[in-house]
């Protein structure tokens, strides 16, 4: 099975994007052949009660045959013990469907939500797909989905009970309808509070989340009783809605086990009364109260698992959506290795999920072995336009091309091997020092790993640590100080030797020995041939940089070479050139 839906998935023809769950079940269809197939024998076999009730009224009591009844009992017990076999079986093939759907599409799942921020921002809960997934494979694992496959014998049990008498028939007939008419109000009552549950548990998620990345802040500046206080508002609002959904999935649902068993007391009335007419044997009145009863159980059991079954169907839809919207990225022709220029034609950008520019009219060309400094205010969108040109933010206007060809025309993946990138927010992932230098790749050469630790200056750091370069530094680098993070997630932007290096405030948790380590691989990969674009406040770093771009308000105030850029801001001497060098406690450049 797990073959058939990855063919299907990665084969030769590519699901349409937002397809991908309905062809990963439609991958399951022998499974789910089979497990019709269980679930029609398995309703065959509940039959086996009523037709040994009726046998015993009708056959056995009348003749008084022991033999006969122990014969009858014990073929009974063999066909109870099919069932249960066969049930056990049909529910494990649905815990197997629900796996295969999420082995198939979990993969397009997570890189929707690693490229979601990309495009929304981060608003909203960015986790929300990954639950989503998960409540449909739930969905699928539970009881659930196979009140579906019960539903269709309904005019089975229907016919056999009208072949008891017509009149038992009819009382059957009327029961089923009242409660499909439950079925269907409970699915109208309960649209609207599930929808508004999920917002409200979005939104108290969203504070919960804050709250645990910003546990230092709230702690240092008491604002924790606040965040608790929003968070409790948000999380009663959503306790309200699901309060509602219960109540109205558990009045309805209550309701239709009181109209069953009224049914089934119903048909004994009935059948009882048929037999005092001389219409039907005391067999009947049994045989057709259980009957009745397991006609309409599927109906109890729809209606008892309506909240999953609506929960699983909003969260496929959000994520059949979602996949639509973040199709799988096309896999261009690969392109030479860059290696002369790069060039920024007339950019504007804007952060994902807004349609505010932050960076607008941006140009400028720099040649291999150029180093570019980008100044300027808080604000005025330098770490906008480096995140453009690593391509995490697409431009709307305008393109950024290496050796002449548009970032777009490189994968995600082929490029970043040409990028390193050091965002002004260091964010390291749990596992090994060597293995957040070379990004995880599986092959890494360790080699490689050492020369970036060197390039970054920080393998004598690295050796110090207590297992080296495999010290484990726990989820977010929270076993390093702010300024090893800094330096470890230098040298992973320096590994393998990228073309273009972008450096978004490396020296702002660096002491004096970190920035002249700074300072030396900024010229060494000056000298290798590469490109380098670093934002700075502090003026100290300027000294190794050739070119100035000068940022304000969104726009390119100054361009051009640093001897002829740094006169113009600063007039004063004290900031000429070469008294640009590391200093510990360094002034900062207006903010």
């Amino acid at each position: 099975m797990a073959s058939a839906s990855t063919q299907s998935l990665v084969g030769d023809t590519q699901p349409v994007p937002g397809s991908e769950l309905a062809c990963a079940l439609r991958s399951c269809k022998v499974a789910f052949a089979g497990v019709a197939a269980f679930s029609g024998v398995s309703n065959i076999l509940m039959l086996t009660g009523a037709v040994f009730m009726l046998q015993v009224y009708d056959r056995v009591l009348p003749s008084r045959s022991v033999p006969t009844l122990i014969a009858m009992a014990i073929l009974a017990a063999v066909l109870f013990v099919g069932q249960a076999v066969i049930d056990l079986v049909r529910s494990r093939v649905m815990v197997r469907i629900g796996t295969e759907l999420d082995e198939a599409v979990g993969g397009r799942v997570f890189t929707a939500v690693s490229r979601l921020p990309l495009h929304i921002g981060l608003q909203g809960d960015g986790l929300q797909p990954q639950r989503d997934l998960d409540n449909i494979r739930a969905f699928l694992s539970s009881p659930g989905p196979s009140t579906l496959f019960d539903f269709p014998w309904l005019p089975f049990y229907m016919a056999i009970i009208w072949s008891l008498h017509p009149i038992l028939g009819i009382t059957a007939i009327c029961g089923a309808i009242v409660l499909m008419t439950l079925t269907a109000a409970t699915e109208v009552f309960t649209r609207k509070p599930l929808g508004a549950a999920v917002l409200t548990g979005v939104r108290r998620n969203g504070f919960a989340e804050a709250s645990r990345r910003n546990a230092e802040v709230l702690a240092a500046m008491g604002m924790g009783q606040r965040l608790h206080d929003l968070w409790r508002e948000a999380s009663r609002e959503h306790l309200t809605q699901q309060q509602r959904v219960s109540d109205i999935v558990g009045g309805f649902g209550s309701l239709a086990r009181a109209l069953r068993l009224m049914l089934q007391s119903t048909m004994l009335g009935v059948g009882a009364w048929l037999v005092i007419q001389g219409e039907a044997t005391s067999g009947v009145i049994i045989a057709g109260s259980i009957l009745a009863g397991r006609a309409l159980a599927p109906i109890d059991l729809a209606i008892a698992h309506w909240r999953n079954f609506v929960a699983a169907r909003q969260s496929w839809n959000r994520l059949s959506k979602l996949l639509a919207r973040l199709p799988p990225g096309a896999q261009p022709m690969a392109l030479p290795v860059p290696s002369s220029n790069l060039t920024v034609e007339r950019i504007a950008i804007g952060a994902p999920g807004t349609q505010r520019i932050i960076v607008q009219d941006v140009e400028f060309s720099l040649d291999a072995g150029s180093v570019l400094g980008i100044i300027g205010p808080s604000g005025s969108g330098k770490s906008s336009l480096v995140r453009g040109l690593v391509g995490a933010w697409r431009p709307l206007a305008g393109r950024i091309k290496l050796d002449g060809a548009a970032l777009d025309q490189w994968s995600s993946e082929r490029l970043g091997r040409y990028i390193g990138y050091l965002p002004q927010d260091v964010e390291l992932f749990a596992g090994t020092v060597a293995a957040n230098i070379a990004r995880f790749d599986p092959g890494s050469d360790p080699e490689a790993i050492v020369a970036a630790a060197r390039a970054a200056g920080v393998h004598q750091l690295i050796t110090d640590l207590p297992d080296g370069y495999q010290t484990h530094i726990g989820e977010g680098g929270t076993a390093l100080s702010a300024g090893q993070r800094q330096r470890i997630a230098l040298a992973r932007a320096l590994y393998r030797d990228p073309f273009l290096v972008v450096l978004d405030e490396p020296n702002s948790n660096l002491d004096v020995d970190g920035e002249m380590a700074l300072a030396e691989s900024i010229l060494g990969i000056k000298a290798r041939g590469g490109i380098v674009a670093i934002v700075a406040h502090r003026p100290n770093i300027l000294a190794a940089v050739d070119f100035l771009l000068v940022m304000k308000e969104g726009q390119m105030q100054m361009f051009g070479m640093r001897e002829s850029v740094l006169p113009k801001l600063f007039p004063a001497p004290q900031v000429k050139a070469e008294s640009l060098r590391p200093f510990s406690a360094s002034p900062r450049l207006s903010n």
